[in-house]
């Protein structure tokens, strides 16, 4: 029989199942929810942006400055924890500061943990913009994360980058390892993986958990709840939108069936045949050799051509005319 569990060993696993929820539940934290992505509004231009030290627009210091990690504006003297001894009960201002962080330019209190942990767990390091490219420190406003493949976006480009989000790389929904239908898509490495190609030997996957993509690590999700896209070319190699989805053993020189600008199935065809070097839509241009004497036998063709039509029509104007003083003559006489 199993060891009777005592009451500091029960205390410990406790303790350790508090902590273990505690971090994890860091880690779940929106960007959105940290102190350091708070509003913050200027006190000399009242203009909104991201909490930082200085103002983004007119450089001004705030008076009441917000902690980057514990969210606190006055620190009390209860704590103990504090860098600076501070005489009283508590502080403001400058006088809470400690440091200013480099990733997301706001202000840290001079409190221990604070200090030695928000260099290594701010929310915002690398945070460019998938958009614009842009950081913390070229523009003013928050930063948000994509649903989708939780990358990093600006306040200004974080709605058009979501709307064109759910669109893979490839022309089709097919698994990039094989040729059958991508159940799971990432959409961190916009590709799609089939029930076999999701899981690699080796790991074991813990049930009813979505399964890591195997190129990046990011949680797949399953192509049906989503409204995938694929990549459409508008010009040069398309696919025969009438041609089989399974025949995928396409001519190398030709990109799939059609004609016209669609494919080069048809120009290959033409080609082989002798038909000339058609694009594949029924016509064919051929060209030939000419020279300057032939030209100018057929501009005299076509001269000879004009003239024998004038007198055509001039010889069909003189019978017209006759014609018709014949018919005045019988309408006279029959009076």
């Amino acid at each position: 029989m199993p060891k009777k569990k005592t009451g500091a060993r029960k205390k410990a696993e406790r303790q350790k199942l508090r902590q273990k929820g505690i971090r994890s539940g860091t880690e779940a934290r929106s960007v959105v929810e940290w102190p350091c992505n708070f509003t913050m509004e200027c006190d000399t231009c009242h203009r909104k942006q991201k909490n930082r030290a200085f103002c983004y627009f007119c450089k001004h210091v705030q008076k009441l400055p917000v902690c980057a990690q514990c969210g606190k504006m006055k620190c009390m003297m209860k704590t103990g924890d504090c860098i600076i001894k501070h005489a009283g009960r508590f502080t403001t201002g400058l006088a809470m500061v400690g440091a200013v962080c480099d990733h997301c330019e706001a202000f840290i209190c001079h409190g221990r943990k604070c200090l030695a942990v928000h260099g290594c767990e701010c929310p915002l390091i690398d945070s460019v913009c998938l958009e614009c490219d842009r950081g913390v420190w070229e523009h003013g406003g928050r930063i948000f994360q994509c649903a989708f493949c939780r990358g990093f976006l600006c306040e200004d480009d974080q709605f058009e980058h979501q709307a064109s989000c759910q669109k893979l790389e490839s022309e089709s929904y097919k698994c990039g390892s094989c040729n059958r239908l991508g159940q799971y898509s990432c959409l961190k490495c916009k590709i799609c993986f089939c029930d076999d190609h999701v899981k690699r030997k080796g790991i074991k996957y813990i049930r009813n958990q979505a399964f890591p993509c195997p190129k990046c690590g990011y949680e797949t999700k399953e192509t049906k709840d989503l409204a995938m896209s694929i990549r459409k070319v508008d010009f040069g190699r398309q696919r025969n939108p009438n041609s089989d989805d399974d025949d995928d053993d396409d001519d190398d020189r030709g990109g799939g069936g059609g004609s016209g600008a669609s494919g080069y199935e048809a120009f290959w065809a033409k080609l082989e045949s002798g038909g000339g070097g058609g694009g594949g839509g029924g016509y064919s241009y051929q060209h030939d050799n000419y020279d300057d004497e032939d030209d100018d036998d057929y501009d005299d063709d076509d001269e000879e051509d004009e003239e024998e039509e004038e007198e055509e029509e001039d010889d069909d104007d003189e019978e017209k005319t006759v014609t018709d003083s014949i018919d005045k003559l019988k309408v006279s006489d029959n009076s």
